[in-house]
């Protein structure tokens, strides 16, 4: 079955603290390569079927409506995932 992945951020001038403690914690696990950090949501919609134009439009939708908060966060992706990228 088709899965949709809709990534949500932070908007950039909003705080991030878990972004910052990761980004904190990274230099003491041995990982200097990172010099920031930001965290947000990953969610995967499964599709009964074919994934149409306009079952990626209602995913937006349901993306900027009820799975982000427009105030603070921005929906950065919505797209099909890719069966290969699925299988890692």
């Amino acid at each position: 079955m088709p899965i949709i992945v809709v990534d949500v951020m932070p908007k950039p001038e909003i705080l991030d603290p878990q972004g910052k403690a990761i980004n904190g914690a990274l230099p003491r696990l041995g990982f200097t390569e990172f010099s920031q950090v930001r965290q947000g949501k990953r969610f995967e919609l499964t599709v009964e079927g074919e994934v149409t134009d306009e079952i990626l439009a209602q995913a937006r939708t349901a993306a900027e409506e009820m799975l982000s908060n427009p105030v603070i966060e921005d929906v950065v992706n919505v797209a099909v995932l890719d069966e290969a990228e699925g299988a890692r």
